[in-house]
């Protein structure tokens, strides 16, 4: 949430010569391939050899590869070392992805920015790890409200002390993890989330002062807290439906989903990635009821048919593996992109490690995917370029047509970036033109802060700039937790038929200078949420929209939605707030319906429309 003000704290000072000399020891043995730790020597190899049994594929400089028999002590060394360099790295182009190969470890890894730690196993209970792997907020005294970019993935926790820490804001996924404890979502200051999924907590869930939070296909022991805007689906133990208070919304299933494919490896040199299958009627995890080794139901890519793609590598040599039918593995790293990636074959699973960024520098697309089925996109951040852009993802061309509904195009923990700490400049971010496709998981951002310290900040009304965060034209698109803030225009704007969005937070831009500059026609500033007036069906549920006005408090926001007066357009559970106390007003939640939430009264709630 109010995130200007983010700044590093003192005694990261103090740790910068200790992480030059971790730093140095970690580097060291890679020369440029990946990271590999030995189970029989602890070595690490240059091109993933491990002498005591067999190669693992390059991966390159930024991914670690952890096996179960190496020394506690040396796993812990690198992992710190890591967490040395991210901890506070807000706005870094580094990358990191920390890989465990099937097996029990001992360790506590502390996740910072632009970090992912995943599991290799084909079942959450292949890697277990006895200690910790949890996002913190000390770097900010506790302050979790820029914990951004960052997750972790596919294991087993068994915290110590029996509670696991996840304190964290936006793009921060905690998917397919066994917690064997307890879980707290904040570090004891604000937190801003947040996405869980395909998780079984077997303790409490501690909310604290996480404002929102999305839960999705999980097992939960006991849930405590609420704040303003929490949604469960298809999550045994959730909390009862009491919006708005406490503002808890319950559904029982998931109507359709896919999860994300996953990467999975061994220590016998069988690496893959697993597509699950297509499911309806969701309710609790993917995994539970599985043996360990077991992959789910659905498509299995032996690693061999991806291109491991890494970042000095053109946009012409990625195109080129695409149009020979190759998948694509994102290695960590930043992809400046001369031109648009083109996948145009059905089925193609482009899937990022460690928060890989494609940023297009030439002004023009970064991704555009056909008009073809079961697509997968994953685990990527777009990042406008300075040369504006039309769009960052395109999904389907102008006018698609086919139908999809067997066999969805997927989209998932997908990250969009206008500005910040460089220029960034894009008509919108996200445009969906098929049918049936399925998000899940997506945060669309304008910037409302950059460096401070470094005096790297672009991310003025004039400078940095974005028309629309997401655009949906394409027809039954179902979205699950959509994050979409700061936009100049309209943050989400609806054309297609019967879209269904399941949990919406949004925040209004921070920076309109005043009213004049922010107005659609005739009317105060442009909805968050924009479904087109010759929609015939929409719902959407448990939406938190938010406004401060920083640089002009009396600007006003009309509606914080709108949409057609239809009985088959429909809106539960329904929050706006004027953060800051009332900077800032949004005269109505829906249309015309719903008091103002302005100084004086900051918080309003709607539970149904029409």
């Amino acid at each position: 949430m109010r995130k200007a003000q983010v700044k590093r704290v003192g005694r990261r000072k103090i740790l910068r010569g200790l992480r030059n000399v971790a730093l140095a020891a970690f580097t060291s043995g890679t020369k440029g391939g990946m990271a590999i730790m030995s189970a029989a020597t602890g070595a690490m190899n240059r091109d993933g050899e491990n002498p005591a049994k067999i190669s693992h594929p390059d991966f390159g400089p930024h991914v670690l590869v952890a096996d179960p028999a190496m020394p506690p002590q040396l796993l812990q060394d690198r992992v710190d070392a890591i967490f040395m360099e991210q901890e506070a790295a807000h706005f870094t182009d580094r990358r990191h992805a920390i890989l465990f190969l099937p097996g029990q470890y001992q360790a506590d890894i502390r996740v910072g920015f632009f970090t992912q730690v995943l599991g290799v196993g084909t079942h959450p209970g292949d890697v277990g790890i006895d200690g910790h792997v949890r996002a913190t907020a000390e770097w900010l005294d506790g302050n979790a409200l820029a914990n951004f970019w960052r997750g972790a993935e596919n294991l087993t926790v068994k915290p110590v002390g029996g509670a696991e820490r996840w304190a964290v804001s936006q793009a921060a996924p905690y998917r397919r993890i066994d917690v064997q404890g307890d879980l707290l979502l904040h570090d004891g200051g604000s937190a801003s989330g947040g996405f869980m999924a395909d998780c079984r907590v077997t303790g409490t869930v501690h909310a604290g002062s996480q404002q929102q939070w999305f839960t999705r296909s999980g097992q939960l022991g006991a849930w405590e807290g609420c704040n303003w805007n929490m949604m469960f689906m298809g999550v045994d133990g959730a909390p009862p439906d009491s919006f708005p208070e406490p503002a808890v919304t319950r559904c029982e299933t998931v109507p359709v989903l896919r999860e994300k494919p996953f990467l999975y490896g061994d220590d016998e040199g069988d690496w893959g990635v697993c597509v699950p299958a297509l499911q309806r009627s969701v309710t609790g995890t993917s995994w539970q009821g599985r043996g360990s080794g077991d992959l789910p139901p659905g498509r299995v890519i032996p690693l061999r048919e991806f291109l491991i793609a890494r970042p000095e590598m053109s946009a012409g040599a990625l195109n080129a593996a695409l149009s020979k039918g190759q998948h694509l593995l994102f290695t960590p790293g930043v992809y400046r992109l001369e031109e648009p990636l083109n996948v145009t074959r059905a089925g193609t699973v482009i899937l990022g490690l460690g928060l890989a960024t494609l940023k297009p520098v030439k002004g023009t697309a970064a991704m555009q995917v056909a008009d073809v089925p079961g697509v997968s996109v994953a685990g990527l951040i777009f990042d406008a370029g300075e040369v504006s852009s039309p769009v960052l993802l395109r999904v389907g061309p102008p006018g698609s047509a086919a139908r999809h509904r067997a066999d969805p195009i997927l989209l998932a923990d997908l990250y969009f970036r206008v500005g910040g700490v460089e220029i960034g400049r894009v008509k919108r971010c996200l445009e969906i033109n098929c049918h049936d496709v399925i998000g899940d998981h997506l945060w669309i951002w304008r910037a409302d802060h950059g460096d401070v310290d470094r005096r790297r900040e672009h991310f003025g009304w004039d400078e940095s700039t974005c028309d629309e965060g997401i655009v949906v034209n394409g027809d039954d698109v179902t979205i699950y937790a959509l994050f979409v803030e700061h936009f100049q225009k309209y943050q989400t704007y609806w054309t297609g038929e019967r879209g269904r969005v399941f949990f919406y937070q949004s925040e209004l831009p921070y920076d309109p200078p005043d009213q004049s500059a922010w107005m659609a026609g005739s009317t105060y500033g442009w909805a968050s949420y924009k479904v087109a007036d010759n929609v015939q069906r929409h719902a959407a549920t448990a939406l938190g929209i938010y406004a401060y006005f920083r640089e002009n408090p009396s600007v006003k926001l009309e509606s914080a939605v709108e949409a057609p007066h239809r009985v088959t357009v429909r809106f539960r559970n329904v929050t706006t707030y004027s953060l800051g106390g009332g900077v800032g007003t949004i005269r109505h939640l829906v249309n015309d319906t719903g008091k103002a939430a302005q100084p004086g009264a900051v918080h309003q709630t709607l539970k149904s429309y029409p």
